[in-house]
């Protein structure tokens, strides 16, 4: 599992995180995907990889400004996550 954060800029309310989730659920299948307009990020978890010039135009049809993907590897955390 991969996890992808990507900085976005212009996000100012929860209605803009539900756009921003929308167009990458739609553009994308997508394990979860949740934004928040306080960090201004997006996070996205999938099974594979997603071409970051594809999400970058997703996400910019929606009126947003992509600053920056980062991806890497998933690591689920919880209570007995210690014992991997």
């Amino acid at each position: 599992m991969e996890k992808i954060t990507v900085k976005i800029d212009g996000m100012m309310c929860g209605m803009c995180e539900s756009h921003i989730n929308d167009a990458i659920r739609r553009a994308f299948p997508v394990k979860k995907v949740t934004s928040s307009h306080k960090k201004g990020e997006a996070e996205i978890l999938t099974e594979d990889p997603i071409d970051e010039a594809a999400l970058r135009s997703a996400i910019g049809a929606t009126g947003y400004r992509v600053l920056s993907v980062e991806s890497g590897p998933y690591e689920k955390k919880g209570l007995f996550g210690f014992l991997r």
